[in-house]
């Protein structure tokens, strides 16, 4: 199961699974399957204890102590993290346990993955434990994925450009990404554009840099001059956005002037840039012609040298790149 998986595991409840394998080291998804677990014997009973323990809070004997019936009844939800770090005589313990699991209680084992503490897992399988995967979430896609599920959960909608917007903006962590769809959503209404996140995260370079390069390689002048004006207030370098702009104009180049009949991961890997990248500046590439990138090309060289000393003013310089690729687009 991934991490969509993790999440619908809320749907399906704990009702009737008195032991849960949950595998994978991303801590977001690990949290909030335990978290649902316990939300979900709750639903049964509000009363209902939830004991949380590492490797650290345990010694022989302990386990048993723990899942033994309580004199004043009630269930319990029993998390142990880190299984794998256990050791012989603790994992024994908890696979004697598995065989017989007490009705009250849920035991849910938290296990990174890997070979260490495999007699675990193998162990609680064996035993019917229901298995939640949690593995990292390491693929640009399934990120991405991943910022259009958290904007669903939130009652919003965002679109695949500034879902790959965002991602650039805020970085890889799941934990960042979500609190940033969180407050996207809260902040907007629920319905976010490129431009809703370009504004939200203008402040940080990555973003700022291409959305006036994404904005001038469209044709929107007046868009990518303001965009222009927020990055350079708060304190975005001039030559981050020149670069910015020169990367948008080479990816025209190089799209532009691939092979016809390549598509697909052929032409992702011929062109070293990933699928989803491409398809953009497929799109981008609509109204201009290759006498109109070259020119393009010559005033993002040109902004380079002033920004980095040519030109009294950059700020004036960047403006006048900005429009020449404006122009640029239309160039016949």
């Amino acid at each position: 199961m991934d991490w969509a998986g993790a999440q619908a595991w809320h749907a399906a409840g704990v009702a009737g699974d008195p032991l849960v394998l949950i595998v994978g080291d991303e801590e977001l998804l690990v949290d909030r399957a335990i978290a649902d677990v316990a939300a979900s014997a709750r639903a049964n009973d509000p009363d209902i204890e939830v004991t949380d323990l590492g490797p650290g809070g345990l010694e022989p004997g302990r386990i048993s102590e723990l899942t033994s019936p309580s004199l004043f009844g009630g269930g319990k939800v029993l998390v142990l993290r880190s299984t794998q770090d256990l050791g012989k005589d603790l994992t024994a313990e908890v696979l004697t346990y598995a065989r017989r699991p007490a009705e009250d209680i849920v035991l849910v084992a938290v296990h990174h993955g890997g070979a260490k503490g495999k007699a675990l897992v193998d162990g609680l399988s064996k035993a019917g434990a229901r298995k939640i995967s949690c593995p990292k979430v390491t693929k640009m896609g399934e990120r991405i994925d991943f910022i259009r599920a958290e904007i669903r959960r939130a009652g919003g909608k965002i679109s695949s450009d500034a879902a790959r917007g965002l991602l650039d903006a805020v970085g890889n962590d799941l934990r960042e990404l979500a609190g940033a769809c969180s407050q996207l959503v809260a902040d907007t209404g629920g319905k976010i554009d490129d431009t809703a996140v370009a504004r939200y995260y203008r402040g940080r370079a990555e973003v700022s840099g291409f959305a006036v390069a994404d904005k001038a390689i469209e044709g929107q002048l007046a868009d990518a001059l303001e965009q222009l004006r927020w990055a350079l207030a708060t304190g975005v370098a001039p030559v981050l956005i020149v670069s910015a702009l020169a990367q948008g104009v080479r990816g025209l180049a190089k799209v532009g002037g691939a092979p016809r009949g390549a598509r697909g991961a052929s032409l992702a890997k011929e062109l070293g840039m990933p699928p989803w990248k491409i398809e953009r500046v497929q799109r981008q590439l609509r109204g201009w012609s290759g006498d109109g990138v070259a020119h393009a090309l010559r005033a993002v060289a040109d902004a380079d040298e002033q920004v980095k000393g040519g030109a009294a003013d950059p700020a004036y310089a960047l403006e006048k790149t900005v429009a020449t690729i404006v122009a640029a687009r239309n160039r016949r």
